[in-house]
This record gives C-alpha cells, structure tokens and sequence, in this order.
C-alpha cells in the first residue's frame, strides 16, 4: 500500500538543520527521514508529513457510551475509527495492538473526510469518534474530517489523552463537539514511569477545555491497583475537579485488565471502583460512573438537586429516560449538565463493523 505524505502542520527549524514537531510536548526533533516517537509524523525532505492520513485501522459504528460519553445526546449511535500510533508509551495500554503499530500496512481501509462524514450520515449516526488510538497525533486528518461531519449536520468527537501543545490544541478543539479525557492518574511520577508524559499538560487541556471552549467533556480515569487507586490520590484528583472544572463534569471510574506491558498486576475489583465512585461524590462531584464492570448505579445519572433516577442503563442500553431536550429534571425542574435530545437513542449494546464506501 502506498503510503501517505500528506503535509503535516506544527513544526519548526532548528539551529542545527534538525525540525522539532511542535504537535504535542514531546518536542520530537528530527533529522531527514526519522519518525517522532508517535511513528506516524515524520521528516520528508524539509517539511513534516502526517504518513497515516486517509487510512484507518478500520470503522465501527458504536454507542456513544462506550467513548465514554453519558451526557452527549445518550443512546446515540457513532461511526468510530482510528488509525495507527500513539504520542504516549501506557504500559497498560487497552489498545496496544493498535496504538503501538509500527505496520503501517495494516491500515486497510482509506476514506477521505467526506466519505466518512457521508457514511456517518447515511447510517444515521448522530457523530464520528476519533477513537481506539489518540487522535492527538492524526490532529489534521481528525479536523479535516470533523469539518467534513459539520457540514453535514454530524457531531465530533475526540476521544484522547489530552496530551497537546497549546496552538495545536486550539485549531483541534476548535473543530469539536465533544471529547473523553483520560486523566490516568494524579501524579507525575506515574505519568512518567508509566506512559513517558507528564501530567500538567493533560490538566492544562482540561482547564482550556472548560474556560475556554463550548466543547462537551467527560473524563475517564482507568484505575490500576496499586498504581493510582490510593484514596489519598483520588481524593487530590476530586478536589483539583471540584476546584478548576467545578462538579458537573462527569467522571468515569473504570476497571483494569491485565495487557501489554502490565500482565502481571491483577485486575481492578468492583470494590475499588465503588470506593472511587464513593469518594468523588463526597468530594461533591454530581456525576461519577464505573466502567468495565455491570454496576446499574454506577452506570445511572441521577439529578444532581433531588437525586431522581433519570437516565437508567443496562451496560450501553438505555432503560429509562426522563430529560427534556433541555436536560431538565422533571421532579424538581434541576438542569443536568450536557447535551440532550428530548428523546434518547436506541442504539442499544450493538457493535457494527463498517466498510467504507469507495470513492
């Protein structure tokens, strides 16, 4: 398969001959045919090239609660994809076959930002995710598409670790709708050992996002035993929410499982998640989930005035709905903070691959 050259923007000369990629803080500098650690930004002649532009590690049409997102218009389907890389190194990587790819040959299916934004449409899809590996690091050929999905009256959605220079930052979230953030712990010790980052730059797109954008987030934080799951860290973690974000920005607790680099650390139990779960509504924050694990509380959102069940899950399913399309409460007339259709969708649990259409 030919690769992609598509030109790549955010860099810069050096003194020294060498271009620095200014995309996101690990600064790759690089010589004449060399790879930022992404893999999948490289130096070509004397600019940068995006390699995996128009190719994809294949599309599939989920629930929007599986970003996870549970206040972006829920029971909506999402036409989601990624492609290959990944600008962090998690040791515990979910999606490692995908995100540490350095087979380039494995992107089978190619679509232009139209047809995707076209396919989306045609399967009824309120949005496209930008999923299974960080969009961060295929930043033109996400808003490219995201520009594409607008224009047809589709939603945006990133689904990333955050981990952005601040121009990128701004042109990217400037072309979407919604986002998921991880937020993998709440030192920088463990970004550091554990994912090759630091953690002020993710607490730095969270606070953008909220002071300065409409974009819709919630943020998911996998929660590894004996790495970040103390009570002493996530009570810091809650208040540093509380404090910057304010309590209605949903939060996701979810479980662990043995993989890629980390075989050896046992998987969260339910308790720990519950404990988690505890903690963050006691520290004030009115919308907190447990992910990875069938839990019917965890998985509800309840007003955050009268306590009143409002949207109730079966894992991805939707039970009951009882919003306005102004996410009001219907018992006490509270707002819930998010983005809401007067009637849920009924997506439900399904998962359809998608191949896309040929130009």
């Amino acid at each position: 398969m030919q690769e992609s050259s598509y030109p790549g923007r955010y860099w810069h000369w050096l003194d020294d001959g060498r271009i620095q990629c200014d995309l996101c803080p690990r600064d790759c500098r690089l010589h004449e045919g060399q790879r930022g650690a992404c893999f999948v930004r490289a130096r070509q002649g004397d600019h940068m090239i995006l390699t995996t532009y128009g190719r994809s590690s294949g599309f599939c049409i989920d629930p929007i609660e599986k970003k996870p997102l549970n206040h972006f218009y829920p029971g909506s389907s999402v036409l989601s994809f990624g492609t290959a890389g990944c600008n962090l190194a998690c040791k515990f990587c979910q999606n490692w076959d995908i995100s540490k790819s350095r087979d380039m040959d494995r992107l089978m299916d190619q679509a232009a930002p139209d047809t995707i934004a076209a396919e989306a449409l045609k399967y009824g899809c309120k949005s496209v995710a930008f999923t299974y590996n960080d969009p961060v690091i295929f930043a033109e050929y996400a808003m490219d598409v995201a520009a594409a999905c607008h224009a047809r009256g589709v939603q945006a959605v990133a689904v990333t670790a955050g981990y952005m220079h601040d121009q990128a930052r701004r042109d990217f979230y400037a072309r979407m709708d919604a986002a998921n953030v991880d937020l993998k712990a709440f030192t920088d010790d463990f970004y550091f050992k554990l994912t090759g980052s630091h953690l002020q730059p993710v607490l730095d797109t969270l606070v953008y996002l909220r002071r300065e954008t409409r974009v819709w987030f919630e943020i998911t934080t996998l929660l590894i035993p004996g790495h970040n799951d103390s009570d002493e860290e996530l009570a810091a973690m809650c208040r540093w929410i509380m404090q910057e974000l304010g309590p209605d920005v949903p939060l996701h607790f979810s479980a662990f499982h043995p993989d890629h680099k980390m075989p050896d650390v046992p998987a969260t139990p339910p308790a720990t998640l519950l404990r988690a779960r505890d903690l963050a509504r006691k520290t004030g924050l009115h919308h907190v989930y447990t992910g990875n694990v069938h839990h019917a509380e965890g998985d509800t959102t309840y007003c955050p005035d009268c306590q009143a069940a409002l949207i109730v899950r079966d894992w991805y399913q939707i039970k009951h709905y009882r919003l306005d399309a102004s996410g009001h409460c219907p018992d006490c007339g509270a707002a819930v903070a998010g983005r809401f259709d007067a009637q849920a969708g009924n997506f439900g649990r399904k998962r359809i691959p998608v191949v896309m259409a040929r130009a």
